[in-house]
């Protein structure tokens, strides 16, 4: 019999245990919930079962909202996923009776090979694309089996002298985030994460040598870059932004094959590419010519949408939004405006 209780992920050893096994990922690590937590005044919560011996089983974990948007749990909120980790399939009753408690509405995301996705009290609500690129060969041996494309496009950076940066540094990390703001304004008409959310992030990571961000230079001048996260064995492509009118040239390439040079010398098993919706797909199509596994992230929901939601704030955000990334608005006011207003977006 299992027995569970109530802990914070952010600080409990045994919920940080359970992280650091084969179910666990980068969005139910410590480091990543208490990131996001301190930047946008989230409180998580997560469950865990024990066994007779207080050995962990499994566990869930979940942050409650409530702000103009409505009231909701998610779990958890500003990641690809966070499936819940099970090590023996007899936990799920346990650690998520307290989840499907109470009046809130319940939505999670998780790979579609979680058992999760088979609870009746779950409707299936969206999918998404996921990709992953194995690291376990010769360097020689993954190159060759990239798409022919996507060995052109790295032969097509060398030649055109285009320089990467990958460091651990801070600093690259604010040069990053301007890249960022750019590009989410200009090609997807959204608000960016603050940099406090990013800075949070290095501070959680780099104890543990855990961040590197990858700048692609083009006569000194940054034209592209990302951020990847290492937790355990394996490294993630979190963020990525460019210059439109450089990508001929192809820094992101560049910056990738870098990376995953990189990664390859540091023993890491993987490099997981994360999320891209389905009204995507160029950046599906880009992630799959680099990844040889590809998988679906399923959006579950028990209870529906938020209480209280609004159509009339849903309109107001959007168009509010709109405003905030015109063309015409300085970049440094549309960070600010991310800076007030990202955090409703979950």
């Amino acid at each position: 019999m299992a027995s569970a209780r109530r802990v914070d992920p952010r600080t409990d050893p045994q919920w940080a245990a359970l992280a650091r096994s084969v179910g666990g990922s980068l969005f139910t690590s410590p480091p990543w919930i208490s990131a996001v937590s301190d930047a946008y005044g989230l409180a998580p919560t997560a469950r865990i079962a024990v066994d007779p011996a207080g050995r962990p089983m499994g566990g869930l974990a979940w942050t409650d909202v409530r702000d103009l948007r409505g009231e909701r749990r998610l779990g958890l909120p500003f990641c690809d996923r966070a499936d819940p980790i099970l090590l023996e399939s007899s936990a799920w009753p346990a650690v998520s009776s307290d989840a499907f408690a109470g009046d809130l509405p319940f939505t999670l995301r998780c790979l579609d090979t979680s058992l999760v996705v088979q609870d009746p009290r779950f409707d299936h609500v969206g999918e998404a694309t996921w990709h992953l690129t194995p690291l376990d060969r010769s360097l020689d041996d993954l190159h060759r089996a990239f798409r022919p494309q996507t060995r052109r496009n790295i032969a097509t950076a060398e030649r055109s002298r285009v320089e990467v940066v990958l460091t651990p540094d801070r600093e690259a990390v604010a040069e990053y985030h301007r890249l960022h703001v750019g590009l989410r304004k200009r090609k997807y008409r959204l608000l960016a994460q603050p940099l406090d959310f990013f800075e949070r992030v290095w501070k959680a990571f780099a104890p543990s040598d855990g961040i590197r961000t990858a700048l692609a230079l083009v006569g000194g001048r940054p034209v592209a870059g990302a951020v990847y996260l290492v937790w355990q064995d394996t490294v993630y492509y979190k963020f990525g932004a460019s210059v439109p009118e450089t990508l001929p040239l192809r820094p992101n390439d560049a910056i990738h094959w870098q990376l995953i040079r990189w990664a390859h010398g540091r023993g890491l098993r993987a490099l997981d590419w994360g999320l891209s919706d389905l009204d995507q797909p160029g950046l599906a199509a880009y992630k799959r010519k680099w990844a040889s596994i590809e998988r679906r992230i399923r959006t579950l929901n028990a209870g529906g949408p938020p209480i209280g939601q609004s159509a009339d704030v849903e309109q107001t955000l959007r168009v509010v939004t709109d405003l905030l990334t015109e063309p015409s608005v300085p970049d440094h006011v549309t960070a600010q405006a991310g800076a007030s207003l990202y955090r409703f977006f979950c």
